[in-house]
């Protein structure tokens, strides 16, 4: 793939992650704004204080001005803020909606975390159930990245709405992918959900956000997005694949729940 096509950070990127995702183009612009925002705030603020350093010195401003106040200043600083944060708060509440609710799902997928490992259940295409655990360095093919290639991956159709339940079975987890979006805890007996509609095929990667323990950093996230067809027949045959091990989720891992990752 195309390096802006590959779903995951690179050395000396600047900026986000390219979205893939209607969330996270929202969040791209509003992060644009924001960064409008506090620039001419910086410069704004770095201006007065040359100011003050320079025209009020001892050496060009010896004897100094007895004034304590100025109504049309003490009115600006108050109303200058509010201002800005009514620009802020509106879009961010927009955003915070928009993500918040799901747009008509046309499926839905579980992800439960585990030390050190997601599970994924597909309700809605066979009920199966499967584990994605991290691929260690020596097992890597080529084109693979290192800490973020699980053994088996999360597929998605394109183009459809889908509703994501995120739950733990043991500590605090965050299911977090980039390019959607999405960074949503993984709390021990609730349930969080949110949504997800990727609009561009390809292999996108995230990682658990959220500190669980010392094999924190060896549970990653890997997303395949096909297409709607692709989708529906790697379903059916996940479903006569997974359909073992289904009433135990995670007995791959059992063997090796002690062993730290590499």
């Amino acid at each position: 793939a195309a390096r802006a096509d590959h779903g995951m950070a690179h050395p000396w990127q600047l900026g986000l992650q390219p979205p893939v995702t209607p969330v996270a183009e929202q969040i791209r612009d509003f992060h644009n704004l924001l960064l409008v925002i506090i620039t001419v705030i910086a410069v704004f603020v770095t201006y007065l204080m040359l100011y003050v350093v320079v025209k009020f010195s001892a050496k060009n401003h010896p004897t100094p001005r007895t004034t304590t106040h100025n109504t049309l200043l003490e009115v600006a600083w108050t109303v200058v803020p509010i201002v800005i944060l009514v620009i802020i708060a509106i879009p961010s509440f927009k955003l915070l909606y928009f993500a918040d609710s799901i747009k008509d799902a046309e499926m839905t997928i579980k992800a439960v975390g585990h030390q050190w490992y997601w599970s994924y259940e597909y309700p809605d295409n066979g009920d199966f159930t499967f584990d994605a655990a991290m691929v260690e360095k020596k097992d890597l093919r080529p084109g693979q990245p290192r800490l973020l290639t699980t053994d088996e991956a999360v597929v998605l159709p394109v183009n459809t709405n889908i509703r994501l339940l995120v739950a733990a079975d043991d500590v605090l987890h965050a299911w977090a992918m980039p390019a959607f979006g999405i960074k949503l805890d993984a709390v021990p007996g609730r349930l969080n959900e949110t949504w997800i509609r990727v609009t561009k095929e390809g292999t996108y990667y995230g990682q658990c956000s959220e500190l669980c323990g010392t094999g924190h950093g060896f549970m990653p996230i890997m997303v395949k997005v096909v297409s709607k067809a692709a989708f529906v027949a790697w379903a059916e045959k996940a479903k006569k694949e997974f359909a073992s091990r289904r009433e135990g989720t995670g007995v791959k891992l059992a063997a090796a729940s002690g062993k730290r990752p590499r």
